[in-house]
Order: C-alpha cells, then structure tokens, then sequence
C-alpha cells in the first residue's frame, strides 16, 4: 500500500462514519452500530481488494474503473454478508443512498488528494532518452496528477553508442557520467527508460546502472503499432505475454455498451433541444433561412446504410461550391481526395464553426443512437463512396455499430488523415472492450472542455 493510499483510506474513512451519522440525522437510513461496523469493514476490503489504495494507478481512467468495481461490487457483497429476511425498502433506499455518497466522494478524495499532496507524495523522476518516446512520456507525466511521476531530468545515452535526435529541452539533459550526481542532488525515486529500440545488452547496462539507487526502474518496451487499453501483461511461467480484451467472452459488456448508449441517448436528446433553439437563432441573424438538420446516408453495421442526422453546419448548395473550387484549385483537389475533408474549409458558416469546433455537431446523432443505428462510441461513421477506399480495412469497421465518437475523435480529431482513421478504427474492433469505450468516451469529453493537449 502507498503513502498516499494511506492517506486516501483515512480521509474516506472519515468520511463514511460522518455519512452514517448524517443519514441516521435524516432519518433516510437506520444503521445500528454492529452494521455500520461491518459495512464499514466491507467497504475498505473490497477498496483494498480491488486495488485502490496500491498507488499503482496512473491515468485517470484507471482509477475509475477501480472506483466503479469496488463499489458495484460493495453494494452487491452486502446482499451475502447481511441475511435477505432483514432487508426492508427502507433499508436498501439507505444502503444504495449510501453506496452513491461514498462513489462520488471517493472519486472527488483520489482525484484531489493526488492533486492537493503532490509535492508531498510525488516521485522525482528521470527519463532515460531524449528522442521522442521521452518527449511524449514526459508530457503525460506533467499533464496526468494521478501518476505523480514528476520529471526532473533527461539522460542522453550517447556515451553507451545509443544515438537519438535530441527532442527535449537542452537544459535538462545529462550524460550517463552525470547520473549519479543527478540523483542524489534532485533525490530521485523513479526511473523510466524510454528507449524502446534498445538492445538487450545496453538495457542490461542501465539497470546495472540505476540498480539499488533508486526505488523504482520501469523501461518502455518495443511495440510495432497500437497496444489496446485493456492490455495485460500474463507471466506464463518466466514468459511474458501480452493478451487483450477480443479473447474473452463480452456478452455482459455488450449488453452494459447499449445500456450506456440507451442512457446517453435520453440524455442527449434533452441537451438537444436548446442546442437546436441556438442553431435556428445563430441561423436566421445570419439571414440563412435553410433547415436545422440535413440527414446523409453512411455505412452502418455489417454494411447495412442508414440515414445519420447532423445539424447543418454548411452553406446551402456546399457540393456545388466544392465541385468549383476543386476544378479551379488543384490542391484544394489534392487535399480532399486525401482527407475528404479541407482544412480551411469557406463552406462553413459562423454556427457551423462553433459546433464543429466543440463537436456538437454529431449531437442530432444520439437519435440514430436511440434508433439502434449507431453506438455513443465506435468507429467513424463512412460514406457509401468511401467504401472503395477503405479497401482491406471496410470489413473489420463495419463489423461493429459507428459510433459518435471513437478513437479517431480522441486522437487528434480534425489531424487526423483519412488512412490514421481507418487504422484507428480496425485497432477500436480488434481490441474492444467496455473500459476502452469508457476511456474514449472521458478522453473526447476532455477534449472538448478543454481542447488539444488534455490528458
């Protein structure tokens, strides 16, 4: 268990037993003092079961995910720890009053005590490499507080024959022969080695290097390609194995991705009625007098086509103005035939710009989510005449429902070429799971609230 798990424990323990008290208060719920100590006593197991407090949690959707288990799995623990004759509606109005506090509060306590503790709990680290690989790892380090991982410096490994386009910051590069100066001056805990294209004799080398200077050595291992979020690593007796999410049986979370999609369908069609109210206002000052939505035919699950709803975002007549502007513009030719799309796009008018930019722009969408055409995440939804040039990858997309969002929207979004898009949806088929949508689904909303760059 980390410093900080500790922390958290005595922080949501207080909370519980203040809880139980403001229930009894309110007269919402009765716990005697044997029950409260033995909710009280489930509760921290399955935290500390599950994993909570281990402080080996390094992204936030991570941590939710341990919240959600140890909580569903909390409130359906008690039903064999206290006997059925004994519960009441009284009783289980309490109890899931209850179980909701303590999630939500939970939540709130891992986000800010990660937050607020940083300087105290955090890990000074060093990155091993100065390429690229680093570049990225040390921008998560900085961007993510769940991980506490706080960057400190870089070692370029030139003296061991390793040689890298030095991408990071100058002033906080050291030589191997400055590493062990380095760590005793800024007490570094943790090491990362971000070399992936490392040879084992030279990884052997640095572990000999970092060894019993340091608390923690963690090095990035070589992988061609995408890895899944729902990746594990199995030990199979001394050999390390990779296993992803599309080698189990995911009927439960087949039926929880359409009870989201269910849930997040109401919920859009309510915030969809005074978005629509915004449009047709935005619309008419701007003397454009043309409908709200136009509805498009795309390709939709096992090739079947459906009509998906969006809000209008271009001017009337935008296929007529673009067959012009690529007969007179070669490269506005190029660049949509690469793309399908332009990047400075004059179709676009003012209330266009600004759904695009958020996109709200797919929100008339959540009624083709209702209808069963589409899904809240999935791949992105094609054109009947993109079909051809979706050439080997057109039978994994289509062999799941298009989604309103997915791994292209939360990985770059509008940078995103047409040829990225397509692999980023065969990677979404090939390794999905319920956790991946529920990471994609909270990296697009971090996108939105706050743009490029947010992890």
């Amino acid at each position: 268990m980390s410093k900080i798990g500790r922390l958290k424990i005595f922080i949501e323990f207080v909370f519980f037993w203040l809880l139980i008290q403001f229930l009894q208060a309110m007269n919402i719920a009765r716990f005697d003092d044997e029950i409260a100590i033995k909710l009280c006593a489930l509760y921290f197991l399955m935290q500390i079961l599950i994993g909570r407090y281990q402080g080996k949690v390094l992204l936030m959707y991570d941590e939710i995910r341990l919240l959600v288990l140890s909580h569903v799995g909390f409130f359906f623990a008690s039903f064999l720890v206290f006997p059925f004759y004994s519960w009441s509606f009284r009783k289980l109005y309490g109890f899931v009053f209850l179980t909701i506090f303590l999630f939500v509060f939970a939540g709130f306590n891992s986000r800010y005590t990660h937050k607020w503790f940083r300087k105290k709990y955090k890990h000074n680290t060093l990155i091993v490499g100065v390429g690229h690989t680093a570049a990225q790892l040390a921008f998560v380090c900085r961007g993510n507080s769940y991980s506490l991982l706080d960057v400190q410096g870089f070692v370029n490994c030139k003296s061991y024959g390793i040689h890298q386009e030095q991408v990071v910051s100058k002033n906080k590069t050291i030589g191997i022969e400055d590493v062990d100066s380095f760590i005793e001056s800024h007490h570094i805990d943790t090491v990362l080695i971000a070399i992936p294209e490392l040879k084992q004799k030279n990884l052997n080398s640095l572990f000999e290097l970092f060894k019993n200077k340091v608390n923690v050595i963690k090095y990035l291992p070589q992988v061609n390609g995408l890895v899944t979020f729902d990746t594990k690593v199995e030990d199979f007796d001394g050999i390390l194995m990779i296993s992803n999410s599309r080698g189990v049986n995911q009927i439960g979370s087949y039926i929880l991705k359409r009870l989201m999609d269910i849930c997040a369908g109401l919920c859009g069609i309510l915030i969809l009625i005074p978005l629509t109210v915004f449009v047709f206002v935005k619309n008419r000052k701007e003397g454009d007098k043309g409908p709200i939505f136009f509805t498009q035919n795309r390709i939709g699950k096992n090739g079947k086509e459906f009509k998906m709803y969006k809000y209008r975002t271009m001017v009337l007549g935008a296929d007529k103005i673009l067959e012009d502007l690529m007969e007179k513009d070669p490269a506005i030719r190029e660049e949509y035939t690469k793309n399908k799309k332009l990047a400075n796009d004059p179709r676009i008018t003012s209330a266009g710009k600004f759904l695009r930019e958020k996109s709200l722009d797919e929100f008339p969408q959540f009624i083709n989510v209702l209808l069963g055409q589409m899904s809240l995440i999935g791949p992105r939804p094609y054109l009947p005449r993109e079909k051809e040039d979706m050439g080997q990858y057109y039978d994994d997309v289509v062999a799941c429902k298009p989604g309103i969002t997915g791994m292209w929207q939360s990985h770059g979004r509008s940078d995103v070429d047409f040829d990225h898009r397509l692999v980023l949806d065969e990677y979404y088929y090939r390794n999905w799971s319920f956790w991946l949508d529920v990471t994609l689904l909270f990296k697009t909303v971090k996108q939105v609230l706050y743009g490029r760059g947010a992890v």
